[in-house]
Parts: C-alpha cells; structure tokens; sequence
C-alpha cells in the first residue's frame, strides 16, 4: 500500500484513534490495521475496535477490515483476561509467509530437540485449517480430555504434550469455519493445561491472517522463529511475515532456510533444487538474524509421516534441529 493510501485511511480516523495506529495495510480490499490499546480497559477496547472498523470499512475501496489491538500482558490481565490458567511462561510462535515450505515439520522438530535439552516444553498446532502435529510427534487417535473446562494436552512418546485440531476432528475431515470460529479454536488450544511447560511452540497457519492477529493481540508470544525455502518466491512471503510479527511489537528470533541441500542416497552429490543461501541474505537484508539450514532429505519426510521426529535421533538431521534448538534456548535465556 502506498503511503498516500495509508494516509488517506489514516485521516478517517478520529486524532486518537490514528495516534494508536502502529501499522495499517490495504491489499486486495482488505485493511489490516495494528492499534496500541495500552492502558486501555476491556470496554474502551471494545469500543475502539468498534468504532475504527466502521470508520474504515466506508472507505471506498475496502471490502473487509480485520483490526489488531496490542497491549503489555499487565494491561491485558487488567482489561479482565482470561484468568485460571497458569500463564505459560514463554511463547515462541514458529510462522512462514507461504505453505509448503516445512513450517510445522520444523516447529515439531524444535519442540523435540528442546525437549531433548531439558527445557519443558509443549507444542499448539495453530493450523487450525490444516492442523498436521498429530501426525508429525505420532498422536493420531489420540483425545484430550477436558478439566475444569480447559483442554489437557495430549502426551507424546517425545516428552512433549500437545494440542491439534488434529486431535478434535476426524482424519480428513474439512474444518470449513469462519475466523472468528477459528480465533477461538485458537484460544481453547492455547489456554489448556500446560502447568508445566516453561516454553510453549506455536505452529502458527502459513500467511498473515485472522489467526496470527488473534495471537498477537491476546497471546503475545516472546519472540518468533520464521521459516522460509531459499526460493524468491517464499523469500518475499517471509519478509511479510517478518513485518508483521516486528509490527505487532513481537522480536524476531531468526529466519530458518529449510529444505536447503539434497545429499543424493547414491552418489552422496549435493544440489540445490530450491537454490541456496536465499534466505541467509534475506534475513541479513532486514537485518534479522539466520538460524542455519535444515537440508532437504528424504530421512526427515519419511520419519515425520512415520510420528517419528528427526530431532529424536542421533544421525545428521537431528543435530541440524538440535543446533536450532540450541539458538532458540541461547536467545530466551538472554532476552
């Protein structure tokens, strides 16, 4: 969106409104707007989200206005929060621009090796069209069941508890729901028992929609881990993502370059199918930091459709999501 254009929505705003603006986008007649509701209380928040979506939705142009409000967790408790639920310490949202590029195979995986490094960890599969975490830690089949009305995560064999759509729905089965529906799949996942998790994964849905507003506005995590491939086209798709989580007031951990490098079982000659180093230099460009490479190999596609985690094993691949562990555990333990 061009600045004449932000100005232009801007400038339907009342000065207060337009003075808690933090970011604002119009594209394909869709306005995304991020406002800080600091100091707000539940009812003023209301009524600001309220009034700025009918401010913007007369605009010419606009079809759909999706409104974000951000806030320090203090002010959130205050607001009137969800209460009962022992907050989980740290969150680490694992999101990418596009799908296909091995998001939820990586955010297992990091769950896995974190595990495996002694921290207390649980995993929410917040892909809630395309949940695939069952599958990926071998829990298909599996129920939670409900206490004191909030979910308690089901147990993997990995030391890692977890949470799916995955686990509320039949296999197969289309989740056909509005956002509103899914925001609060969202919440009911993200509020169940993790009493003990010290680091919760969240394996967010690919792009920048209603789902990852409704993370950032009620569940603010600390801090974001991207995941992209080395071709362009995921590369300016994480830039969007990178953008959003920064605009949300949420750090960005690094960029993870997946599915970089193929060992041929034969030969033992690498290539490079989806190119290499995209997105190193991407991440360098936006001055973001590069959490290594995860390299393309059949191993980690056969043992994930098996339940079985790479990061649960000794050979290469583990000490690729190990090494990403590592980072991720170094970056909590320093911020």
């Amino acid at each position: 969106m061009t600045n004449d254009a932000s100005d232009r929505l801007k400038a339907l705003l009342a000065p207060e409104e337009a003075a808690r603006v933090q970011s604002l986008r119009l594209a394909d007649g869709r306005v995304t707007i991020v406002l800080d509701a600091a100091g707000m209380d539940a009812r003023a928040r209301t009524m600001l989200e309220a009034s700025v979506t009918q401010a913007l939705q007369a605009a010419s142009g606009v079809s759909e206005v999706r409104v974000a409000l951000m806030a320090d967790k203090a002010d959130a408790d205050k607001a009137g929060a969800p209460q009962g639920a022992k907050p989980v310490q740290r969150i680490i949202a694992v999101g990418s621009g596009k799908g296909g590029v091995g998001k939820s195979t990586v955010a297992a995986n990091l769950a896995v090796a974190l595990s495996r490094a002694g921290r207390k960890v649980g995993l929410v599969d917040a892909d809630i069209y395309g949940p695939s975490q069952a599958r990926l830690l071998g829990t298909e089949g599996q129920k939670p069941v409900a206490h004191d009305n909030r979910l308690v995560p089901v147990a993997s064999r990995w030391g890692v508890p977890v949470l799916s759509m995955g686990h509320l729905s039949d296999p197969g089965q289309a989740i056909a729901w509005r956002g509103p529906m899914a925001s609060g799949a969202l919440t009911q996942l993200l509020e169940g028992h993790w009493d003990d998790a010290e680091i919760l994964i969240v394996d967010l849905p690919p792009g920048t929609g209603d789902i990852q507003l409704t993370m950032l506005q009620k569940f603010k995590p600390a801090g974001a881990v991207i995941v992209s491939t080395p071709q362009d086209l995921a590369l300016i798709d994480a830039t969007r993502a990178v953008e959003l989580f920064e605009k949300g007031g949420v750090p960005v951990i690094g960029v993870v370059e997946n599915m970089a490098g193929y060992i041929c079982p034969h030969c033992g000659e690498v290539s490079d199918p989806f190119g290499t180093g995209g997105a190193e230099a991407c991440a360098k460009s936006m001055g973001t930091p590069f959490l290594g490479r995860i390299p393309l190999d059949i191993a980690i596609r056969r043992e994930s459709d098996a339940g079985t985690p790479p990061a649960a094993g000794d050979g290469p691949q583990a000490g690729a999501f190990a090494d990403l562990a590592r980072k991720v555990a170094d970056w909590l333990d320093t911020n």
